[in-house]
């Protein structure tokens, strides 16, 4: 499959791509026949209205810029790309990335530094991935129930959150919704954070928290310690949970977990139990 890089066209998913895309990302198995069409649409009308460029001299080929879609229209898989309309473009670099920051601290200083990204979302701009943080890895089973992140899905929920113009961990929906949402994803962001500070407090004083040394320690936490930065961050670690390893998201914060369902209109757990791949 080729298609022009600047003469954006209507790209034909068919089912052996769409197969291959399933076996390449475990978090798109077990879908039914209707989701997966539907999906298959959703890519080709992705890939038709948004421009996948590279950086730092790396060219998307059309295995990237497949993969980089399926995963970002997996959220939406029921919503719609309308969601997406704020943005036209996704920029992948090979690796990590710099960004330049501000921050201005308690006493009126600025402090200028540089941050290590893997991805970034900018309100009302483009998408910026790492691709050596997306690109595919060899999973062992078929269940797309695993623990791993997803920088993709992770990055376009919080374009789903800067919907109403703010990114708060609460985007756009329905007011019956919204007032059980909000409760329930602060609740669990509070409980995060408490369980945070006491492994934190648990890891020994001759260990270095910032090391792989302390790795073991944060890795009973239901979710990445960057799920702690803010509300927002947490709505979107949660949300790579929700699809990447729905099994353990539900039994860790079943409530937040009825809500992200009934929010994405999908069910991801039953997708593992199927246990099929499509």
């Amino acid at each position: 499959m080729i298609w022009p890089r600047k003469a954006r066209r209507e790209l034909v998913v068919d089912l052996p791509v769409w197969k291959r895309l399933q076996s390449d990302w475990p978090c798109l198995r077990g879908l039914s026949d209707a989701e997966s069409d539907l999906m298959r649409e959703l890519i080709a009308g992705f890939l038709t209205s948004k421009t996948v460029t590279g950086a730092q001299g790396l060219a998307p080929d059309d295995d990237m810029r497949l993969g980089i879609a399926a995963q970002a229209c997996l959220p939406i898989l029921h919503l719609g790309l309308a969601h997406y309309g704020d943005f036209v473009e996704i920029v992948v670099h090979p690796g990590a990335f710099l960004v330049r920051r501000q921050l201005t601290d308690e006493d009126g200083l600025v402090h200028e530094f540089d941050d290590v990204l893997a991805g970034e979302a900018m309100d009302g701009g483009p998408v910026v991935l790492s691709w050596d943080d997306i690109r595919p890895q060899t999973i062992a089973s078929d269940a797309p129930d695993q623990s791993m992140s997803n920088i993709v899905i992770h990055e376009f929920v919080h374009k789903l959150d800067m919907a109403d113009g703010q990114a708060n961990g609460c985007p756009p929906m329905t007011t019956s919704l919204k007032k059980r949402w909000e409760s329930t994803l602060f609740e669990a962001f509070d409980d995060f954070c408490s369980q945070l500070d006491a492994i934190e407090a648990a890891i020994p004083s001759d260990i270095d928290p910032q090391s792989e040394a302390a790795d073991a320690w944060y890795a009973r936490l239901p979710l990445d310690p960057y799920a702690a930065t803010d509300e927002a961050e947490f709505f979107a670690v949660a949300a790579e949970a929700f699809f990447v390893s729905p099994v353990s998201f539900q039994q860790s914060y079943p409530g937040l977990y009825e809500c992200f369902s009934e929010y994405f209109r999908q069910d991801p757990v039953s997708r593992v139990s199927c246990g099929r791949q499509r």
